[in-house]
């Protein structure tokens, strides 16, 4: 049985086909990936490279052809080359007789009114009319997304936010790749929705397990979107990026990704890694 994964050297892919290469015979496990050059360390250990372009579908169509199992990782991008991007490759897959698809989406993508769930709507709503068999990984906020304002913290910075009360289901990078792996090699996953999440959290909660592994407070100021965005601006952010941070702390007001789950456990058949481990890597990233 052969399993592919796109998007593989990126942060989530790579993570996902390390995982697989535990268990998974290299010869089995295929990747897609735009530059084969970036995988030759994945075609030495004999993992099966191929050139695939979702702006190039008949890329897709060489890249695709034999697979059995399919994890598509959504691209990065706007909205418009997203889904453009997206649709391309369930096509391709649909061409090629694929058996099986993965793919990761957002919480609650169907209905959620967060600005960055319409490229998943759209894309569930194309691997459904495929036919295919699926499996849609609802991945909720990723801990590394918090990167920056731990870099601003350590500079000296509080935990600034506009996202109020909402919460937010925060997860390592690391776990959300575990639990495709398990999806892509495991059995029993066809035609299945996970919402995939960590505890749900407040940034004032988040804040307070950073502050553990500093060892010291990580004041949390509270502001409106304006306000926000200026810090921003000023920050150096550049001025392209601003919406989309202000549109993310919105959505997390509006509480579009408070999904209660247990799913994320469930996959992993463990524990999800504790938050403080997590800061820990990402602080020890950035001091190093």
């Amino acid at each position: 049985m052969k399993m592919m994964v796109t998007g593989a050297t990126g942060k989530l892919g790579s993570l996902v086909v390390e995982k697989l290469l535990e268990t998974v015979p290299a010869g089995d496990l295929a990747v897609s990936v735009r530059n084969p050059e970036k995988a030759a360390s994945l075609r030495d250990r004999g993992v099966d490279v191929r050139q695939g372009d979702f702006d190039r579908p008949e890329t897709l169509d060489r890249a695709f052809a034999g697979v059995d199992r399919l994890l598509i990782i959504s691209a990065d991008g706007d909205t418009e080359t997203r889904i453009r991007q997206h649709q391309a490759a369930v096509a391709a897959a649909k061409r090629a007789n694929v058996g099986f698809i993965a793919y990761t989406s957002a919480p609650n993508a169907s209905e959620s009114s967060l600005f960055l769930a319409e490229v998943h709507r759209v894309t569930e709503e194309a691997i459904r009319a495929t036919g295919i068999p699926y499996s849609f990984l609802r991945n909720n906020w990723y801990l590394e997304n918090e990167t920056g304002t731990v870099q601003a913290i350590l500079g000296g910075a509080p935990w600034l936010t506009s996202a109020g009360s909402g919460k937010v289901g925060w997860a390592a990078r690391r776990d959300y790749a575990h639990a495709a792996a398990a999806v892509l090699a495991g059995s029993g996953h066809e035609n299945t929705v996970y919402e995939l999440s960590g505890k749900l959290l407040t940034q004032e909660e988040l804040a307070a397990v950073l502050a553990g592994v500093l060892g010291r407070e990580v004041p949390v100021q509270q502001v409106d979107d304006e306000t926000y965005a200026g810090i921003m601006s000023g920050a150096g952010v550049p001025e392209f990026v601003v919406p989309i941070l202000v549109g993310i702390q919105k959505g997390i007001r509006d509480r579009t990704l408070e999904v209660v789950s247990g799913d994320l456990e469930k996959l992993l058949g463990r524990p999800v890694t504790p938050l403080s481990e997590g800061f820990r890597q990402i602080v020890n990233e950035i001091q190093s």
